[in-house]
């Protein structure tokens, strides 16, 4: 499967957005297009494929409905790609043949969580943020710029905002352009309505979730390990705390989740909690995301030029400001227009078909190798070590540049990197297609489950998983990184597996939750 029909085969990127619609993008920021969900592996399907599935073996077994029921469960916990090969052929889980336009970003976001949980794996037990050179110690092929990125986790959130930029941008763009107001103001008034329960919902499932693991004891039965030197020889990520009483536990857990929701301070981590340290980009997304919707209505008037010219104000002020997070909002903001004009451009000149024939074959060629080019240098700068650049080999002279007032270093060149690669797989047809791909899709589809259930998986079975492996290798010399590697084998699978559960059972029915609440709550336009 590569995403695309045979009849789509041929078009390029420009020719594609010529079909873009309102649904082009399964984004887990902003629900536009998530029809897909609707479409394949929702809980009400599964059961209903249970039903039909499972009828043979539960009626030989009425006498014992406990054990229909445990069919039916074992069945729901199968990754969903296992169900679907079980399922092959079933119109009701059929997935659609042809994947959007902007299907590239899903694969671009999932891979870039994926990332960011090795990120996490990795720096408890090895230091990666510093650059290849820098030191003594830091010659390790793994080092290198391009290849530290499949582990190297805060390009990867700069990935994620310019992700969440354009993609909460699109509708909203599209129907200001076509001077549809009154459509805006129902799509305005849907998204931040459906924000805060689309970001918030999950996460306090998520850590709610680990109060019931720390109340079971998983997290005693790796607390010591989690803080044992000879194990965990970088970072040491807290591991939460477990109250003498489950109303104690619960009572921390509700005052945590108050915090959470934070939308009175832009201190970078403001909101964040300690019961899972990952999740301090949410806030940021939230207060961003509503600065974003501010800017978006404020600006709906305009015409394209005077808009762009207030945006780009508004971005020289944040850029002054340093708000790298809001910076990159708004470059994703700008890349969704730009993109929606040339889409219009090019439906204008296929009327003459000559865009779309000759000339579009005679320009492909050089622009397809310039934007290659331009993603190796996206993927370079996006390479800029966590620590240490000034005397890293080949960032000494890009530091110098980063100015004095630019609070976090290491986000500068990791930030324009993230924009420039957005930009340039948005024109390159290989890129594309590598980021259509069925895995790098899958992985799209979980992504904001691998995002909140990697913590506590890593928390419990993970850190169990490492310390029986390295109870066999021992932790001296090599044999530290040989068990590293075999607990992998076993980790990474798991992790993938809670969070394809974990997508199925809580992340698609909160999206439909915020629709059918939406709709509830909501007075009729007629």
């Amino acid at each position: 499967m590569n995403g695309h029909a045979p009849s789509q085969h041929s078009l390029t990127y420009e020719e594609n957005m010529v079909l873009l619609d309102e649904k082009s993008i399964s984004d887990l920021e902003s629900d536009a297009g998530r029809a897909d969900l609707e479409s394949r592996f929702t809980t009400e399907k599964l059961l209903r494929l249970w039903l039909t599935r499972l009828h043979a073996c539960a009626s030989g077994l009425r006498s014992a409905p406990y054990r229909s029921l445990l069919l039916r469960t074992l069945f729901f916990l199968l990754p969903s790609f296992v169900q679907s090969r079980l399922t092959h052929g079933d119109p009701r889980l059929r997935t659609p043949d042809r994947l959007g336009p902007t299907a590239y970003l899903d694969g671009m976001r999932g891979l870039a969580a994926l990332f960011v949980f090795f990120c996490h794996y990795f720096y408890t037990c090895f230091v990666i943020a510093q650059g290849w050179g820098y030191g003594e110690t830091n010659y390790h092929v793994l080092k290198l710029p391009f290849v530290r990125l499949f582990y190297q986790g805060p390009p990867m959130v700069c990935v994620f905002f310019v992700i969440s930029g354009y993609a909460l941008s699109l509708k909203p763009l599209k129907l200001l352009r076509a001077r549809r107001l009154e459509a805006l103001a129902v799509t305005m008034a849907s998204l931040v309505f459906r924000r805060g329960l689309r970001l918030f919902l999950p996460t306090a499932i998520s850590t709610l979730i680990i109060m019931l693991l720390l109340r079971v004891g998983m997290y005693e039965w790796t607390r010591e390990f989690a803080y044992d030197g000879r194990y965990m020889k970088n970072v040491q990520e807290i591991h939460y705390e477990r109250f003498d009483t489950a109303a104690e536990q619960m009572a921390d857990w509700a005052r945590a989740m108050f915090n959470f929701v934070h939308v009175w301070d832009w201190d970078i981590f403001a909101g964040s909690t300690a019961i899972d340290v990952h999740l301090w980009t949410i806030p940021v997304e939230f207060r961003s995301s509503m600065m974003l919707f501010l800017t978006l209505l404020g600006t709906a008037r305009l015409r394209t030029a005077a808009r762009v010219v207030v945006v780009l104000v508004v971005m020289a002020f944040t850029y002054r400001s340093d708000r790298w997070e809001m910076l990159l909002f708004y470059a994703g903001m700008l890349l969704a227009e730009r993109d929606i004009v040339r889409a219009g451009a090019l439906k204008a000149a296929a009327g003459g078909g000559e865009l779309l024939g000759e000339e579009t074959a005679r320009r492909s060629r050089p622009l397809r190798a310039w934007w290659a080019a331009v993603s190796i240098l996206a993927l370079y700068l996006m390479s800029q070590p966590d620590q240490g650049g000034e005397e890293t080999p080949g960032w000494v002279v890009l530091t110098g540049l980063v100015p004095e007032w630019w609070s976090d270093k290491y986000r500068y060149w990791q930030s324009a990197g993230a924009v420039l690669f957005v930009l340039a797989v948005g024109r390159s047809p290989g890129w594309q297609r590598f980021f259509n791909t069925a895995v790098v899709q899958y992985f799209g589809k979980i992504s904001y489950a691998i995002y909140l259930m990697h913590g506590p998986v890593m928390h419990t079975v993970g850190y169990a998983i490492e310390r029986k492996v390295w109870s066999y290798t021992g932790v001296e010399g090599s044999a530290y990184n040989v068990g590293f590697v075999l607990a992998s084998v076993f980790v990474v699978p798991v992790v993938v597996w809670v969070s394809d559960v974990f997508w199925r059972l809580v992340d698609a029915p909160v999206v439909r939750f915020s629709k059918w609440a939406e709709t509830r709550c909501s007075v009729s336009s007629e």
